[in-house]
């Protein structure tokens, strides 16, 4: 099976590497240092103790790379749109599109949602040129239940987690999806197929919509975070609103916030991704995480003023320090 990586960060490489071992032929799209890296060492990717480094075709032009049976999507959301533009000569009729990634994606009411389906979410693909380049069918969707991160260019670290929920738009099942599976399960990974992914993807939202952003706005780890009474209850409030926004689409949460808090605790002093590309300079995927519960709200008519302040908070902040586009 032909798959190609576009976005070789902490997950993208995480995958990159063990599909490679698993017999797949493994090719990226990369850019500046990290193509640099991949063209002269390859990918590699530290584990349980030991690394393990593998030869990738990569290119910063997907032409080169030619039709693949997987394209797998591991960037961040604000660099999707630029994916959806280049992403072409990846894609043949019967080209699956991988997409894990955090956050709400733009096909999430794709065949879901009720009165809501196809309605598109216009703070994730405002124009509609995402789903233009990536059109719906080719759109495999994905939930990554693990933690990796990035030594240097091409080098990867595995921390923690090994799971991987796929699952149709549509909530069908088909033999892509199992193929992918069997792929992904053969590469030592605890993969398996859901019957309805928004459900799982509104419930890893749940706990990161929230944590990530307040990391990023306080620098504070996931510990300190929960042990602040009163940022605790504000979390608290706006994962309340967010639990009657699935309640309305069909994605209901059987827990409430402390069950899931108690779940982040075993964490420790955990550094969220949000708050490590803040460290970093780089752009923060807020819409994904917050403005996009927002806009569903809207559209369930389900209030949310802690959701509201959230995101108005961390978006101020996030536009000072040049992290998030101009109003």
């Amino acid at each position: 099976m032909k798959v190609c990586i576009y976005g070789v960060g902490a997950i993208g490489g995480w995958l990159g590497v063990q599909l490679a071992q698993a017999g797949g032929h493994v090719s990226a799209v990369a850019r500046g240092t990290t193509l640099q890296a991949l063209r002269a060492r390859g990918l590699t990717l530290h584990q349980g103790g030991e690394t393990h480094t593998v030869a990738v075709q990569a290119s910063d032009q997907p032409a080169d790379l030619g039709v693949q049976d997987v394209v797998v999507v591991a960037v961040k959301a604000p660099a999707l749109a630029e994916v959806a533009a280049h992403i072409a000569p990846l894609l043949g009729p019967d080209t699956v599109v991988f997409t894990a990634m955090n956050g709400v994606p733009w096909w999430f009411l794709q065949g879901f949602g009720g009165a809501l389906a196809e309605t598109r979410l216009q703070s994730i693909d405002p124009t509609g040129a995402i789903a233009q380049g990536i059109p719906a069918a080719h759109v495999l969707g994905g939930v990554v239940h693990a933690s990796c991160s990035v030594d240097a260019p091409g080098v990867i670290r595995h921390h923690f987690g090994n799971g991987l929920i796929v699952g149709e738009p549509s909530g069908r099942a088909t033999e892509r999806a199992q193929a992918w599976v069997a792929l992904l399960t053969r590469a030592g990974l605890s993969a398996s197929v859901s019957g309805q992914i928004q459900k799982d993807i509104w419930y890893k939202l749940w706990g990161n919509m929230t944590v990530n952003p307040v990391s990023g706005l306080t620098g504070a780890t996931t510990d300190l975070i929960l042990n602040d009474e009163l940022v605790r209850n504000f979390i608290s409030s706006v994962m309340l609103e967010a639990k009657a926004i699935g309640e309305n689409l069909g994605i209901p949460i059987d827990q409430q916030p402390e069950d899931r808090h108690a779940v982040t605790r075993k964490l420790g002093a955990f550094k969220t991704s949000m708050l490590q590309d803040v460290e970093a300079g780089k752009s923060i995927e807020l819409d994904a995480l917050v403005s996009a519960v927002r806009e569903l709200g809207q559209l369930t008519q389900v209030a949310t003023p802690f959701t509201d302040a959230l995101l108005g908070l961390s978006r101020l902040h996030a536009r000072v320090h040049g992290l998030y586009p101009a109003q």
